[in-house]
């Protein structure tokens, strides 16, 4: 697992295991904040050791930007800390997240030490703002990739924890591609210092308004291209011509991953497109 500072008593993690999935922390002089955990116990308590032997503070609140397992499944590691979400993701991880857990428990041993829990404070209209120390976590609605998303604004710093709302290859699966498009063109308004995205690599100041252009011309892209084959007969194995490069993004992203990313987002779309 990477891991960086980013600013005063602000942490980024990055997992080597799945997906380059991110992680933060936020430390106040007596408790810190963690947004998100990551995919797999152990680099889960990994975090949670670094903050209570390295920075000496026990973790008293942890945010979930949203309900997929690799940014939530890990909440149970901090026994005693209360968990902040959107209040829709307290009812997907209810309605999804605990039949994925029990099914992802049979296929792989490491999880069985993992148990969904719940958001205890959540929000669903305006913005939620938490003190720590000297800093305002500012949280808001970042809909697009889920229905549920948030991102976290680290005030003082311009730092913003933008879930999988920013991501190198934008992923609309379960999501919507037009509210993504509106998460991203937020991120330009903010006079932000720094994008954690919720996977891949930090993104600096100077390379904010490329990676938002980027993201959201990919994003307009296939959303052409799904909708100029949509009404064919043969639309479905059409997709396949429609290349990550010719949208403007690289297949090298997240370890390869992107291609994945990008299919299952064509079929999301043509799926939608043709009225379910």
């Amino acid at each position: 697992m990477h891991r960086e500072r980013i600013s005063e008593n602000v942490y980024w993690f990055q997992s080597e295991v799945y997906a380059q999935v991110t992680a933060g922390v936020v430390v106040g002089p007596q408790w810190a904040v963690v947004i998100d955990t990551l995919a797999l116990p152990d680099e889960t308590l990994s975090i949670r050791e670094f903050i209570e032997h390295e920075l000496s503070v026990p973790v008293r609140y942890v945010i979930n930007t949203h309900y997929h397992a690799d940014h939530s499944w890990g909440n149970c590691f901090f026994p005693g800390a209360t968990v902040v979400a959107h209040t829709r993701c307290r009812e997907l991880l209810e309605e999804r997240g605990i039949p994925s857990l029990e099914a992802a428990k049979k296929q792989n041993p490491a999880l069985r030490q993992v148990k969904i829990v719940l958001p205890h404070m959540t929000f669903s209209g305006g913005d939620l703002t938490l003190r720590v120390g000297k800093k305002n976590l500012i949280l808001s609605p970042a809909f697009g990739h889920s229905e549920d998303g948030i991102s976290v604004l680290v005030e003082e710093d311009r730092i913003l924890f933008a879930g999988d709302s920013f991501i190198p290859v934008p992923h609309v699966v379960d999501g919507d591609v037009d509210e993504n498009i509106a998460s991203i063109r937020q991120t330009l308004k903010l006079g932000l210092e720094n994008i954690v995205q919720g996977h891949g690599d930090i993104i600096l100041r100077g390379e904010i308004d490329a990676a938002v252009k980027e993201n959201i011309n990919y994003l307009n892209a296939i959303k052409k291209s799904v909708k100029a084959i949509a009404k064919k007969k043969n639309a479905a194995e059409l997709l396949q011509e429609i290349r990550i490069e010719d949208c403007g993004k690289s297949r090298v992203y997240l370890g390869g991953l992107a291609e994945t990313l990008h299919q299952s987002n064509l079929r999301a779309l043509l799926y939608k497109m043709d009225g379910g």
